[in-house]
């Protein structure tokens, strides 16, 4: 008796080169994303646990993504009722598959630079958003800058909610002092962590 052939097992990112939105208003649609040599797509499971933490406070808000790579969580954000987005990513091919992307869903909510996350965040006119992620490449130390930057330069809120995956613990990054974790986590080699900002204490690190 012939037997049947295996399926391949499916990455735990959707695909190589495929994100499934997880929830919201496009659920369960894919998209391609070009790859990139650090270019690590929050995997489904992860995505889920965080807009579970995040499911009280996504309706109406405003996001920020610095690193947007694939645009996994950007898109996802947008699914799950942000009023707008902006993403930034230095990477000319994922800005323009975003694009495509959010014609294709036909959003006007989101906005898209080609842009450097700590040039930007260090140069432009500040507004503040309500929730901000942060999955930078690993092992180049832009964690700690770029939350340096969103504190001391006017980027957040102030009760916003910050997202960070990091190669070390939580506990050993030095983000400002008045960010207060919130949930953490660790899947393979990856901590991920939720944290929210207090407005009225020192942000010293």
């Amino acid at each position: 008796m012939r037997k049947p052939t295996p399926r391949p097992a499916t990455p735990k990112h959707g695909g190589q080169g495929q994100l499934r939105i997880i929830g919201g208003e496009w659920r369960s649609r894919r998209f391609a994303f070009p790859n990139g040599p650090s270019l690590r797509p929050t995997p489904d499971r992860v995505r889920e646990t965080l807009f579970n933490w995040l499911a009280p406070y996504m309706e109406g808000a405003r996001v920020l993504d610095p690193f947007a790579g694939s645009g996994a969580l950007y898109l996802e954000a947008l699914s799950r009722g942000a009023s707008e987005a902006l993403a930034l990513d230095l990477n000319p091919d994922s800005v323009a598959a975003l694009r495509g992307h959010l014609d294709t869903l036909r959003c006007g909510r989101g906005q898209l630079l080609q842009s450097d996350a700590l040039r930007y965040l260090d140069t432009q006119s500040p507004s503040a958003f309500d929730v901000v992620f942060l999955d930078p490449p690993f092992n180049q130390g832009l964690l700690q800058p770029v939350c340096d930057l969103l504190e001391n330069r006017g980027w957040l809120a102030p009760r916003a909610w910050v997202y960070t995956e990091s190669e070390n613990a939580p506990s050993a990054l030095g983000l400002p002092g008045n960010w207060r974790l919130h949930r953490e986590k660790k899947a393979g080699q990856v901590y991920y962590a939720l944290w929210q900002r207090s407005a009225g204490e020192t942000s010293d690190a």
